[in-house]
């Protein structure tokens, strides 16, 4: 089954391509990989929430940091996608996902499991990768949620 049709099913539309904040390009092809700039979780060219990820009033709780990272990894999957012939000859080898944290919160590899798990439902066993899961003070424009790809060319 091609990843096109994977998306659909899972009823997914890949964004567009997030615009650089800054002197940057979203992703670059080198050789057999993509590497992808870190994605924040753009929805429609806006931050659906800002701050830091902990427990307690005025953080981002950690459910909804999950849903962030898919988002993020969704917006990286896109850039990838604008540098590739076929999503369907792609593998994820590598995810790097930063987490603006409160100093409390440790629950970071939990929250970018939004980002893996919807990759594992894309690509199945050609989403399977390994990741860091960073804790951060801060991240751009106060996003609570970052998101990086590495992604190898199978053909």
């Amino acid at each position: 089954m091609s990843v096109e049709t994977r998306l659909t099913e899972l009823g997914i539309t890949l964004p567009d391509v997030a615009a650089p904040v800054a002197a940057y390009q979203p992703a670059i092809r080198s050789g057999s990989y993509v590497y992808t700039a870190g994605q924040l979780p753009f929805v429609n060219g806006e931050l659906p929430a800002t701050g830091k990820v902990g427990e307690g009033d005025g953080l981002v709780d950690p459910a909804t940091a999950t849903d962030l990272a898919r988002t993020c990894a969704l917006n990286a999957l896109a850039a990838v996608r604008s540098v590739v012939d076929s999503l369907d000859d792609v593998r994820i080898v590598k995810v790097t996902g930063f987490v603006a944290s409160d100093p409390s919160f440790t629950g970071q590899p939990g929250v970018l499991n939004g980002a893996s798990e919807v990759l594992g439902e894309i690509f199945g066993d050609a989403g399977t990768h390994a990741r860091s899961a960073v804790g951060v003070a801060v991240l751009p424009l106060d996003a609570p949620v970052e998101v990086e790809l590495i992604a190898e060319l199978t053909r």
